[in-house]
């Protein structure tokens, strides 16, 4: 049995309270929040686990293996560090830290001490996003063009960070999971109308190589609630929406083909090299085995703490996401600039 102290019983902190506690091979043994009401609602689920307000508690207790850390995101990075020093596997919510330098400090003392790190980017763990990986990987939807990501809602507006790092992590975990590479240069325009300092629109460009580009679109300041992204390749193109139950996913045989004609008129050509011919075939919408990813992502955690195996999201992957929000947010302050990002030894995403 793998036993947890979960660090953080707001909202989001009892949802992993939930699913650790559903597990055969862990229990949650401390509950740590400055908030009694939160942690009397994370109790709920976890009634044999005691509770404190101080984290020491939780780094120094002979009963807790793994810390699970679900606070605001300014904090990720030193208490990761706090619970890797004291000997804890660690879980750390998105992002990893708020800076690519404290970052890659985590990621160091978690291979100097060989504790297990992993970083909750939930959404490599859905299903619907790894069907639209294995498609892209074996050519079904030919060349990727271009994505666009859409991450809109009314709401919660937070005062400790902007509408990108809050959201954005999400959508650029999934675009490096799907393409398998980095970005060489990012940037972003923001808008900011709530609260001052703090952009609750953004609007985001990753440059890959080879010309493709991902788009990504975050805001607080939305009518609708919306998760949807699409991605657009040579031969067919991708719809994901992951607030339709019944088609996250939606295969489109359509497009446009370059046809390539035979020069009749020599120096007199006045025919284009090539005509555009519209495709269109059929809408696919496949079945998705879908299991609540936070629940497949709690479990490989536990895996992962107990066989020693690499998180999917290990602490490489966490850092690549920082670096990126980090040029972002540069961008952002630059008022859109391009701003270039040069990949030293990180593991590929």
């Amino acid at each position: 049995m793998v036993r947890l102290g979960i660090v953080g019983c707001g909202p989001w902190g009892q949802n992993l309270v939930r699913n650790f506690a559903d597990l055969r091979a862990a229990t949650i043994t401390l509950l740590c929040d400055a908030d009694d009401g939160s942690l009397a609602k994370a109790k709920r689920f976890a009634p044999g686990a005691r509770t404190t307000r101080r984290l020491d508690d939780a780094l120094g207790a002979d009963d807790v293996d793994a810390v699970v850390i679900a606070t605001p995101a300014a904090s990720h990075g030193a208490m990761a560090l706090a619970a890797l020093r004291a000997g804890k596997h660690a879980f750390v919510e998105k992002p990893l830290a708020t800076s690519s330098r404290e970052a890659a400090r985590v990621v160091a003392l978690a291979e100097k001490t060989r504790l297990t790190l992993m970083v909750g980017h939930t959404f490599l763990y859905n299903a619907a996003v790894n069907q639209i990986r294995d498609y892209i990987a074996r050519g079904e939807i030919g060349e990727v063009y271009y994505i666009y990501s859409q991450r809109l809602n009314l709401g919660k507006v937070r005062d400790d960070v902007n509408v990108m790092w809050n959201l954005a992590p999400h959508d650029i975990s999934i675009v490096l999971h799907w393409l398998g590479e980095k970005p060489t240069a990012v940037s972003a325009k923001g808008l900011t109308f709530l609260q001052d300092g703090l952009e609750d629109v953004v609007f985001a460009s990753l440059d890959f190589a080879g010309g493709k580009c991902a788009h990504i679109h975050n805001s607080w300041l939305d009518p609708s609630k919306v998760r949807r992204a699409t991605i657009v390749g040579s031969k067919k193109m991708i719809l994901y929406d992951d607030m339709a139950n019944d088609a996250m996913i939606q295969l489109f045989d359509k497009g446009i083909d370059r046809k390539h004609l035979d020069r009749t008129l020599g120096e007199y050509d006045s025919f284009a090299k090539f005509q555009l011919i519209h495709r269109a075939g059929d809408l696919l919408v496949p079945r998705v085995n879908f299991v609540e990813p936070l629940r497949v992502e709690c479990e490989h955690f536990v895996e992962c703490v107990r066989t020693g195996a690499r998180p999917r999201t290990d602490g490489e992957h966490g850092l690549v996401v920082v670096r990126i929000l980090e040029a972002l947010q540069k961008s952002l302050e630059s008022g859109g600039k391009s701003v270039p990002i040069r990949w030293g030894n990180e593991r590929p995403t």
